[in-house]
């Protein structure tokens, strides 16, 4: 059951090809300073960090916001996120980087660059 939750939402949140993801992105920040976060590290909102559903923790990726054309490269640290229809949680200073934070949410690309073994 969970894997078939996490397959709908992979396919009707974001549209998958090779190794780029198209979906919403929004960001998290003072509410989780300093929490675990799935890699085993304290979240830091001042550092460039994302949490992400599938993709390996560690993994480098490139979100380039689609409206000002402004890119991040983060580091996927966490799991996540859990709002429904968004594929990528930035953390607080990523968002800031890419026009994120006075928004909330918007449309991304993620680029994976590197994938931690």
């Amino acid at each position: 059951m969970v894997l078939l939750k996490l397959f709908l939402s992979i396919l009707f949140s974001s549209f998958a090809f090779s190794n780029t993801i198209f979906g919403k992105a929004s960001w998290y920040g003072k509410e989780f300073q300093g929490k675990l976060t799935a890699s085993g590290k304290k979240y830091n909102m001042y550092s460039y960090t994302a949490a992400h559903k599938f993709l390996p923790l560690g993994t480098l990726v490139k979100v380039t916001n689609l409206k000002n054309k402004k890119w991040v490269y983060v580091k996927i640290t966490d799991r996540g996120p859990y709002s429904h229809g968004r594929v990528i949680d930035l953390s607080y200073l990523a968002a800031k980087k890419i026009g994120l934070v006075a928004s909330g949410v918007a449309q991304v690309k993620i680029d994976v660059v590197t994938k931690n073994p």
